[in-house]
């Protein structure tokens, strides 16, 4: 096992606009205030079915790479969706329906009154889209049946039937398009803009920023969470973090950033080599577009376009981006599957799982290992983002399926 990492071919850039400011910069209030993270982690908690996922400390795999701790956080558990993403889109389509309904009545109601289904009439004639790959666009369907509006969902060619099966199982109309993610979300914007709906997608662009903003603010539910499952509450002294365009690691360096300030972790971006864009983006100093023309495994992070407000964070509050291939992905679903010293096989997804390959894989290349500053004391937090989000690819990557191994 140790070989497949240690012979891994991981490339490593340190950001070169990294702020070490130990105060929040007042600029960045803008893209994730604490009034936003604060209102999203209140509602949330108010949700049906809310409860903290589990952290689970690592400690063989800690001990085999000689580091001080792995924390892995579980998000297969998260409500319905298996997924942290539940956290962001089936906020923001709240979000979207307290505006709608507000702006229909002519005066301010409330998120619990959404939350309660009193405006169910009005909320029935509104529509939501959006594009994915699949975690995001679950999210939003569920968001929406859960919430009482209709739900339209744009998928490109290569997303799985499973994962389309698994948003119309929520109520969703979803639609197929030829191309890619990129693609797709260009089509969904073409769409709704045509029809009348309401996009809710997870990065922004010029024109929509507001949504993401409440996409983002959900996420760090479960940053928060973590930090206080740690034992003794002890800072991580680093974080992996999946990259896709950018929301998610924006949402966890801007939480951490406010809350530990001198103390916050080290940041690590990863992302797969067809669609680094976060890690051209920081080669370059500015947003890099990366054309996709082979499709990752690691599906979620399939994204070739960086969120504009997720990039204003990311490039001030990341310290280093790493970009993979494939090949790590399965092994490393595979270790999580097996018992180990008797604790309970963790079931993680393609897009769960890149953090901890990443990890692996820089522990065991002295080089890069030293370039992250990785040792015997290193508390490590890892997000596993997903679950067997589609039954059937984690059957050919891992050799069962999700209730096989947990019923093992």
């Amino acid at each position: 096992m140790e070989a497949i990492y240690r012979n891994a071919d991981v490339r490593h850039i340190k950001n070169p606009c990294f702020n070490p400011a130990v105060d929040y910069p007042a600029d960045l209030n803008g893209i994730l205030g604490s009034a936003l993270i604060m209102e999203a982690q209140d509602e949330i908690s108010r949700w049906d079915g809310y409860s903290p996922t589990p952290l689970y400390p690592l400690c063989e795999i800690a001990g085999a790479i000689d580091v001080k701790a792995i924390y892995y956080k579980d998000e297969s558990r998260r409500f319905a969706p298996g997924s942290f993403k539940a956290l962001g889109g089936a906020y923001a389509v709240e979000q979207l329906l307290k505006r709608e309904v507000s702006r229909r009545l002519g005066r301010e109601i409330s998120l619990g009154e959404i939350r309660n289904g009193r405006y169910a009439k009005l909320t029935s004639g509104v529509t939501v889209a959006t594009a994915t790959d699949g975690n995001h666009g679950r999210s939003v369907a569920w968001g929406a049946a859960r919430f009482g509006c209709s739900c339209v969902i744009y998928i490109h060619r290569h997303v799985s039937e499973g994962r389309c099966a698994a948003m119309e199982s929520f109520g969703a109309r979803v639609i197929r398009v030829e191309g890619n993610y990129d693609d797709s979300v260009r089509q969904a914007r073409l769409d709704a803009a045509k029809n009348g709906w309401y996009i809710v997608s997870d990065t922004s662009y010029p024109g929509y920023m507001t949504l993401p903003r409440y996409v983002m603010a959900g996420y760090t539910v479960m940053i928060k969470e973590a930090l206080e499952q740690i034992p003794d509450r002890t800072a991580p002294t680093c974080v992996f973090l999946q990259g896709g365009c950018g929301g998610l690691a924006a949402a966890i360096a801007g939480y951490l950033w406010q809350a530990l300030g001198e103390h916050r972790p080290r940041l690590i971006v990863v992302e797969p080599v067809q669609a680094d864009c976060l890690y051209q983006s920081v080669s370059a100093c500015r947003r890099v577009d990366v054309n996709i023309t082979e499709e990752s495994s690691m599906a979620g992070l399939s994204c070739g376009e960086v969120s504009i407000l997720a990039w204003g964070m990311v490039q001030a509050a990341v310290n280093d981006f790493l970009s993979m291939n494939d090949d790590l992905i399965g092994p490393t679903m595979r270790l999580l599957a097996r018992r180990q010293n008797g604790t309970t096989p963790i079931v993680a997804g393609e897009s769960a799982v890149p953090g901890l390959a990443a990890l692996l894989a820089a522990s065991w290349q002295t080089g890069l290992r030293d370039a992250l500053d990785l040792g015997v004391d290193s508390q490590v937090l890892i997000f596993g983002t997903e679950g067997a989000t589609d039954p059937q690819i984690y059957k050919n990557l891992v050799g069962a399926y999700p209730g096989e191994i947990c019923a093992e």
